[in-house]
C-alpha cells in the first residue's frame, strides 16, 4: 500500500534562548487508509511534531513526504495549497465562525481552495454533516451547538476537500466522555468504511487503543511504535 505520509530523520531545535532539540531523529510512514495515534506526555514533542507533519512548522532538518512529494524548498504559497488540497485538520479548540452558519463553516476551505463550483461546495459540505449526523443543524450557528456538535462540525470540515489524511491534535481534549467517545465512533468509521487516512495525537491512552497503530514518544524520541 502507498504511503500518504512519510518523515525521514526529522530534527527539531528550539533556539529560544538557547537551543534545545525537541524532535530528535524521528523516521516512520503512515500508509494511505491507516488511522496512527501518537502518544506520550505533555511536552515529549508530539504536537511539535504534528505542526511540522502538517507542513504549517518548516525550520526542521530531515525530509517530508506527503503522497510521495517533498516538501523541502516549496514556497509558502506552495505549502499552503498542499495544506488546503491533501491535510484536513481538527484541533482541541473547533475554531468555527460565529459569524458563518454551519454550513459556511464547513463550505469555507472548499472555498479557498476553489476547484469546485460553489453550489457543488454546498452540496459537498451538506453531505460531509450528513455523515456526522449534523444535517439538521445547517443553519445555525456554532453559537447554538454543543461542544461535541462544534467538534462535528469541525471534523466535517476538515472533510471538505476530500483530504488525503486528517490530522487532529488533542480532538477530545476539550469534550467530556460522552463527546469523545462519539468523536472516536466518528474517527473509527471514517477510518473503517472511507478508508480515510487520520493521525491522531493524544494523551487518551483509551483512544488511542481503538486506532489501527500507536507511535510512543519520550523526550522527542519514539519509543515503541506498536502494532495493535
Amino acid at each position: 500500500m502507498e504511503n500518504a505520509l512519510e518523515a525521514r530523520d526529522i530534527i527539531k531545535y528550539f533556539h529560544d534562548p538557547v537551543s534545545f532539540q525537541v524532535i530528535k531523529k524521528i523516521s516512520f510512514e503512515i500508509k494511505k487508509g491507516e488511522f496512527v495515534s501518537i502518544i506520550g506526555k505533555s511536552g515529549c514533542g508530539k504536537s511539535t511534531l504534528l505542526y511540522i507533519l502538517s507542513t504549517m512548522d518548516t525550520e526542521y532538518e530531515g525530509a517530508l513526504l506527503i503522497d510521495g512529494e517533498l516538501m523541502k524548498n516549496k514556497t509558502e504559497r506552495e505549502l499552503a495549497r498542499v495544506r488546503n488540497k491533501k491535510i484536513g485538520f481538527v484541533f482541541q479548540f473547533h475554531y468555527l465562525l460565529n459569524e458563518f452558519t454551519v454550513l459556511k463553516n464547513v463550505m469555507l476551505p472548499g472555498m479557498k481552495l476553489a476547484e469546485r463550483p460553489l453550489d457543488e461546495i454546498e452540496q459537498m459540505a451538506f453531505e460531509k454533516l450528513k455523515i456526522l449526523g449534523m444535517e439538521k443543524h445547517v443553519l445555525k450557528k456554532p453559537n447554538q451547538l454543543s461542544g461535541g456538535e462544534k467538534q462535528r462540525v469541525a471534523i466535517a470540515r476538515a472533510l471538505i476537500n476530500n483530504p488525503l489524511i486528517i490530522m487532529a491534535d488533542e480532538p477530545t481534549g476539550n469534550l467530556d466522555k460522552r463527546n469523545s467517545e462519539t468523536v472516536l465512533e466518528i474517527f473509527s468509521r471514517l477510518a473503517n468504511e472511507f478508508h480515510q487516512t487520520l493521525l491522531i495525537v493524544t494523551h487518551d491512552n483509551e483512544f488511542a487503543s481503538r486506532t489501527h497503530r500507536i507511535i510512543e514518544m519520550e523526550d522527542g524520541k519514539i519509543i515503541s511504535p506498536l502494532h495493535l
